[in-house]
């Protein structure tokens, strides 16, 4: 098991993660279907890039860490959905995201002999 300090980095890394590869895309998306400039496009892969390398400094190894990045990465686009572009989350939503991050807790945290 990961101590405190390494969980909270742990955390900080999975929402550092999450943010660059949904506003990467965001930014991709803007340019592809709502004709923004192709300085969207280059923003967006650049912080696809930084999506690539967040990952890389958590306390596990790569198939443990993707698989629970899976659950950050529903929640924070739940949140992403509301909070910009105004889709308000329903109850299964959020059940949905619960369940979700309760299997990164188990997957990342949870305590092994």
């Amino acid at each position: 098991m990961i101590g405190k300090v390494e969980t909270v980095k742990s955390i900080i890394y999975f929402l550092l993660a999450g943010l660059c590869e949904i506003g990467g895309g965001y930014l991709v998306w803007l340019w592809l279907r709502e004709g923004r400039p192709v300085r969207y496009a280059l923003g967006g892969a650049i912080v696809l890039v930084l999506y690539g390398i967040i990952p890389t400094f958590q306390p596990s190894h790569f198939g443990r860490v993707y698989a629970a990045y899976g659950g950050v990465f529903i929640v924070l686009s739940i949140i992403w959905g509301w909070k910009v572009n105004g889709i308000e989350p329903d109850k299964f939503d959020i059940i949905g995201g619960a369940v979700a991050l309760l299997g990164v807790m188990i997957i990342m945290y949870w305590p092994r002999n």
